[in-house]
Parts: structure tokens; sequence; C-alpha cells
């Protein structure tokens, strides 16, 4: 029976660790603030440190890791990140990371991580071929084909949140620019929104329990960002032929029906078999998937084994 592996997952308020088992199982978690204002290095610090613990009980083989930012597939350093990881940007996690803990450590960005983890043991369990679409904060994508995450030519691959959409043109996305996706069907889509039909500022999570509510802006808002989902995710399946969609993160509840509804009226009808389906692992989906990436894909060259981005181990040998 192989040993359980090690997943983190490293996000700009907390940084969470599973020993997961070979059949998908969490045996163990470890949960601490993510240091973020202290810098890179106390990150990482915190990181290994949950790692290790883990690694203590049992733990064996290389470590994965699902982080915030856009990853380089050959380095596993950090390309891009936003200001919930000041100075992120330019992190080498993959050999700071493997330093610390003195065995190979594999990374990659952690909606694709959550996208493994899916299709595991997840929503998404047993297909191969899967787009997960990420609804929280922002709006963020990962595509998986014949079992391995597609990560493009710079690690950015599947950022759905900045396709073009109607009704987003005085919507302001996290890139910056206006008419973005994001600016729509997010949570801070929906609060900008509100924002704009009301004058107040709430939080998305409140625009979704206004609306479940009854009110008429708020459920308006919903609506428009639901149905622009929708009709988006219908148009990636005619691109990318997915066997599923997942739809995951925090204001998926709330745009869940909605984008349901305008997804199966948009779908072409070679693709009308594929699902709309709601996540299943919740908060453990970018630990496991990690975990499966430690130990489930080796390396390799290919711009299709972004599950595999970087390999380093302490001798500093990388994929």
């Amino acid at each position: 029976m192989p040993a359980p592996l090690v997943g983190l997952d490293i996000g700009g308020t907390k940084t969470a660790a599973a020993l997961v088992g070979p059949d998908g199982e969490v045996l163990g978690r470890r949960l601490a603030p993510t240091p973020a204002g202290s810098g890179p290095a106390a990150v990482l610090d915190t990181a290994a440190r949950l790692a290790r613990e883990l690694l203590d009980r049992g733990g064996a083989g290389p470590v994965g890791v699902g982080t915030a930012g856009t990853v380089d597939p050959a380095t596993g350093t950090i390309r891009y990140a936003t200001d919930s990881l000041p100075g992120w940007s330019g992190t080498p996690v993959a050999d700071e990371l493997a330093e610390r803990l003195a065995r190979p450590v594999r990374v990659t960005n952690d909606v694709n991580a959550a996208a493994l983890g899916e299709s595991w043991v997840g929503a998404g369990r047993d297909r191969r071929d899967l787009l997960l679409v990420a609804v929280g904060t922002g709006l963020g994508g990962a595509m998986l084909q014949h079992g391995r995450i597609v990560t493009g030519a710079r690690g950015g691959a599947g950022e759905v949140g900045h396709l073009p959409a109607p009704g987003a043109e005085r919507l302001r996305c996290g890139c910056g620019r206006y008419g973005h996706l994001e600016g729509v069907a997010s949570g801070t889509g929906l609060s900008a929104a509100y924002a704009l039909g009301t004058g107040l500022r709430i939080t998305g999570r409140a625009v979704a329990e206004r609306a479940a509510a009854g009110e008429p802006t708020a459920r308006e808002v919903v609506d428009r960002a639901a149905t622009a989902l929708g009709r988006a995710l219908a148009g990636l399946v005619a691109l990318l032929d997915p066997q599923a969609v997942v739809l995951a993160g925090g204001a998926a509840d709330a745009l869940l029906p909605g984008a349901r509804a305008a997804f199966t009226a948009e779908l072409p009808v070679a693709w009308a078999d594929v699902p709309l389906i709601p996540a299943a692992l919740g908060a453990d989906a970018v630990v496991v998937g990690a975990a499966r990436l430690a130990g489930h894909h080796p390396p390799g060259h290919g711009r299709l084994d972004g599950d595999s981005p970087a390999v380093v181990t302490d001798e500093r040998t990388s994929a």
C-alpha cells in the first residue's frame, strides 16, 4: 500500500496542509494563518512547518503545493500574484520549500490543484477531461485534459475571469480593466453591481443573502451574474470539449441555479450531455489535489503536464 502524501494550500489568509491517503482520504490536517504581511520567507516557513508535522506522522515522497498566483510550470516560481500575498511574485516556491523539507516539491496554482482533487475523488471523479471554475472573491479556472492540467505557455491557462462579458462594461475586473466576466460573476462583481444599483457597498455574500430573501435589486444582480457565467461556460464547453464543468467557490451556491439554466440553454446540441455540477470537496479540494500532484504525476516537459509543473529536489534538479 503506498504511503500517504502531504498536500499544501497556500492562500492569502490561511495555509492548510493535509495528509492524504492513496485513496484520496484526508488522514490529518493542519491549519495556520498565512503571515502574508511578514513577507514570502515567513509564508514559506509556515508552510514548511505544517508539512513537516504531517511528514512526521507518516507522510512520504514529494510534497505537493497549490498556491495563489500564476506559477511558472517549468520552475515552480510565482510569475504573478495579487496584493493578498505581498512580494509573492518572483518567489521560487518549489526551490525554497524543497530546501526546507529536503525532499521534492511540486507546485501549481491553487485552482489547478482543486481541479485535480475534484477529478480524483470529488464531483468530477473519474472524468479526465474537466473544466473547473472557482467563483469566490475573484473568478478562476482550470482545465484538465487526459487527466493532466493544461498550463499554457506561461502557466496562466484557464483564467476564465478575463473573458469579455456583456453587461460588465461598467464593472472593474481584478486585473484593472472593465468588461470582464470576473467583474460581474464574482464576489467583488456582485458587490460592485449592487453598489451601482443602490449606492450601498456590501459584500458579495450579503448580496447573495439578500437575493435569497427576495430583495429585487439583489435578485437582479445575482441573476445577471449567473446568466453571464452560464453563457460563458457554455461557450467554453464548445471550445474545450470537457466531460463536465465543476463550479466551486464561496459564491457558487448562489449562482449555480441561474448559471445552470443559462448554460443549458446556450449549449450547442453536440455538447448537450455535458453537465454543470457543484464541487464536492469544499475546503479540502486544494490540499487533496496537491497531494495528487505530488504522487501521481511524474515530471515531463510538455505543456500538457501542468499537474507536475515543478519537481525540485534538495540537489536542485528540476523538470
